[in-house]
């Protein structure tokens, strides 16, 4: 059973992704993340004012005054005002970092879902088809979430503790020297322990995504085929599956927390460790008068070396999250980074009329004639859309060591049908995938009304075309949206005649609100002949020159196929239609038809023609031979 596998792992560049993520808040929130930093220095500095005003207030004023209960407070209490004017300045330089990052942050993850959104939008089908859309919506929800907690706590963090671990470590050393020399050789040490914890907990952290992932995408695909699951009574093999994952899961976030976990508890003690050793000799150095220190200076020592853990204790928090976030950043930036779907072409689609003197002119109104729009030296030039479309000796592969069509040609005139046939990867789903350039070909030449299709935009070129596919999809919205998504600018009425054409009037007007109707999950209230039906009506309204059904009856029962093959005719009317069909019975009126065997075209002619010839199709049509 295929299962889809987030990869969540290391970035491969983390400065690269760290800068590139940075410039997002710089290029869109600088103003605002200068005030942050501003904030922050602040809010640092405040702190430290804080912890060294204790050495002031002690040889200043407490000590002098020992024993004399009737000293002058003013001078004191106007210190300690001040002092709370400084620290009430912190508390709100603390708010406003605060509240901006978290505007910041969730302004820099809505810029960045926006781009890769409409990025993706014009990445060609190439992309989706190597990608399972579980690890496409990982990177759209999972990974770009974890930038949330990166910018709005551990960048601001980051700052903040660099700040403050430079700020004390200044005052310390304009204390004392000796004492601070003590505390640098237990942060070495401890910085030695965060590395080495640290590490291990990362490590153990990305495991954990690694199996969050699997079994996330498990669960998808379990609850996609539930029914598959209950038609096989596979229930016990899934819960034997899921507990496979979900032990690998427990297991890595067991140790990843585990280490995380210890972390603080060891560099708190350490902490307490060098608070003590510091407190020893700075009250020998107090008592003994070495180096001219006060007491108050080895008061507010003692202070800054229990603060100068903290910040280093802070980063190491942050350490798992920020390279949880930049792998994250990184596989998100891997979308922006793919080529997008390139476009030469210069032709262009419009409407067109026919003046009084018999020529063809442009119209910003629907006519039901539609024209290529050339761009010349001189002007432009119109030509009609007929439905003209000519392969010639075209060679075509996925990838360059597999050919998957070898010298097709064909052609189809205006308003005829052409259907393929052929064992399944003989190459008929391909061939339409060409014409509307989903992929490009290898070499040879596919001419739309005399014109090659690489002159004509792509957007151009699809709105020209129409397809119904096997696998129909519906959106969440209205029946009457869904049909409407043919064309847009459609009116109800050119709705309720599009599903007439389908026939699916009938059941649509049986539904509880008719054509208000609303779908939800794909059309999961709808049987899937229902559901190929509305797909049919979307067609129908998209009114096209050429018409493209892949199966698109496949999930229709006999009798619902024989309603709708009136509609279905007046649909192809006056049409060019391609038809790929299991079913030989639907494309016996074809004007010709194909059959294709590994990539070529091994027979053609109509359904009389091939009958007569008795071979490939002559075997499948009277089931000597059965399509695989």
């Amino acid at each position: 059973m295929h299962r889809r596998v987030y990869s969540h792992r290391k970035a491969k560049n983390a400065a690269k992704t760290f800068r590139r993520l940075i410039s997002y808040i710089f290029k869109y929130y600088k103003f605002q993340y200068i005030i942050v930093i501003i904030s922050i220095a602040i809010s640092s500095l405040a702190n430290i004012a804080g912890t060294y005003f204790l050495s002031i207030l002690i040889d200043d004023f407490l000590e002098p005054n020992i024993g004399n209960v009737f000293f002058d407070f003013t001078p004191m209490a106007v210190a300690i005002s001040i002092m709370a004017g400084i620290f009430l300045v912190g508390v709100i330089a603390t708010y406003i970092t605060n509240r901006l990052m978290i505007n910041i942050s969730q302004g820099v993850m809505m810029i960045i879902r926006n781009q890769v959104f409409k990025h993706m939008e014009a990445l060609p089908i190439r992309f989706f088809d190597t990608h399972t859309h579980g690890e496409l919506m990982s990177r759209f929800t999972n990974d770009i979430d974890t930038l949330r907690q990166m910018i709005s706590q551990s960048i601001p963090q980051l700052i903040l503790s660099t700040v403050t671990i430079v700020g004390i470590f200044i005052s310390m050393l304009i204390l004392s020297p000796l004492l601070t020399l003590i505390v640098i050789i237990m942060i070495i040490l401890m910085v030695f322990i965060v590395r080495k914890l640290g590490s291990r907990s990362a490590e153990n952290f990305i495991k954990r995504q690694q199996a969050l992932g699997r079994m996330n995408g498990f669960i998808e695909e379990m609850i996609e085929g539930q029914k598959v699951v209950k038609v096989f009574s596979h229930e016990e093999k899934a819960k034997a599956d899921f507990d496979i994952i979900n032990d690998d899961l427990t297991d890595a976030t067991t140790k990843a927390n585990t280490y995380a976990n210890i972390l603080m508890p060891i560099m708190g003690n350490l902490g307490y460790f060098t608070y003590a050793i510091t407190a020893a000799v700075g009250g020998i150095i107090a008592i003994f008068n070495i180096s001219n220190r006060s007491l108050g200076q080895i008061a507010s020592f003692l202070e800054f070396s229990r603060k100068f853990t903290r910040p280093i204790t802070q980063i190491s928090q942050q350490f798992n999250a920020i390279i949880m976030a930049l792998a994250g950043a990184e596989r998100t930036f891997e979308i922006l980074d793919q080529k997008p779907d390139s476009d030469e072409g210069s032709v262009t689609l419009t409407y067109a009329r026919f003046n009084q003197l018999g020529n063809l002119e442009e119209t910003k109104e629907r006519t039901g004639i539609w024209a290529w729009k050339e761009p010349l030296k001189d002007g432009i030039k119109l030509t009609q859309i007929k439905g003209n479309v000519v392969f010639e000796n075209v060679h075509f592969g996925y990838s360059p060591d597999k050919t998957v069509l070898i010298n097709i040609n064909l052609y189809a005139n205006p308003g005829q049908k052409i259907a393929f046939v052929g064992s399944t990867g003989a190459g008929k789903t391909t061939i339409t995938n060409l014409l509307n350039r989903f992929y490009d070909i290898n070499e040879g030449i596919i001419t739309y009304d005399g014109i090659d299709i690489k002159n004509i935009k792509k957007a151009d070129l699809r709105r020209s075309l129409s397809m119904v596919l096997q696998d129909t999809h519906l959106f969440t919205g209205t029946v009457k949206d869904n049909i409407r998504y043919g064309r847009l600018s459609a009116t109800d009425e050119e709705v309720y005649e599009a599903a007439r054409l389908a026939n699916a009037d009938y059941f649509i007007s049986h539904l509880p609100q008719g054509y208000d109707t609303i779908l939800t999950n794909d059309g999961e209230n709808l049987s899937q002949g229902q559901r190929q039906l509305l797909a049919i009506a979307r067609a129908a309204i998209a009114d096209p020159p050429v018409l493209i059904l892949d199966e698109a009856t496949s999930s229709i029962d006999t009798r619902t196929e024989k309603l709708i093959e009136k509609g279905m005719d007046k649909l192809m009317e006056g049409r060019t239609v391609f038809v790929i069909a299991h079913r030989l019975s639907t494309v016996r009126d074809s004007d010709a038809i194909m059959v294709l065997e590994q990539g070529e075209i091994i027979e053609r002619g109509s359904h009389d023609d091939l009958i007569k010839q008795k071979g490939k199709y002559y075997q499948l049509y009277t089931g000597m031979f059965e399509l695989s």
